[in-house]
């Protein structure tokens, strides 16, 4: 049987109606779950292949969700968090376009990277695939072309870290 659109739109309002009216018999309540979401213990718990995680809302100051956030664990890339704090602090154009090099592969040979040399991203764009996505090229870019190369990006990494 096949139903037009206003057809089916009954159809589904209906069945909405009496998940709600059965869960309210039952002393429950009907939470919408997008059907992305259905196969899910909760519908709150997001698809996270990470370990642990902790999403803040800094507005208010709660937290929205937390796995494992009271294990003390290592942060995996601290050397590209503080690359990402000194580029910053160096006020460089985040629109410039950057090379992706070579050396900037040549740091560990068994790393994968979706970043060919030759490739030219923005410094904004290689900043967020320095981060999001763990790319060692992009950070590697970041540094070589910080105020000074390399070296000084890594003096200041070390200059801006705590003594310890």
């Amino acid at each position: 049987m096949k139903l037009g659109l206003p057809a089916t739109a009954f159809a589904g309002l209906l069945l909405a109606a009496a998940a709600s009216h059965a869960a309210a018999l039952s002393g429950g309540t009907a939470l919408p779950v997008h059907l992305k979401y259905a196969g899910r213990a909760s519908p709150a718990a997001p698809a996270l292949r990470s370990s642990a995680a902790l999403v803040l809302d800094t507005t208010h100051a709660s937290v929205l969700y937390s796995r494992r956030s009271d294990i003390a664990l290592p942060i995996a890339s601290i050397t590209k968090l503080m690359t990402a704090l000194v580029v910053m602090d160096a006020a460089q154009p985040l629109d410039e376009q950057l090379e992706i090099t070579p050396e900037d592969g040549r740091q560990r040979s068994r790393v994968v990277s979706r970043l060919a040399p030759g490739t030219t991203l923005s410094r904004g764009d290689l900043l967020h695939l320095a981060l999001m996505s763990s790319e060692n090229r992009a950070a590697h870019a970041l540094g070589r072309n910080y105020p000074g190369g390399l070296v000084a990006c890594v003096a200041a990494m070390n200059a801006t870290s705590p003594p310890g």
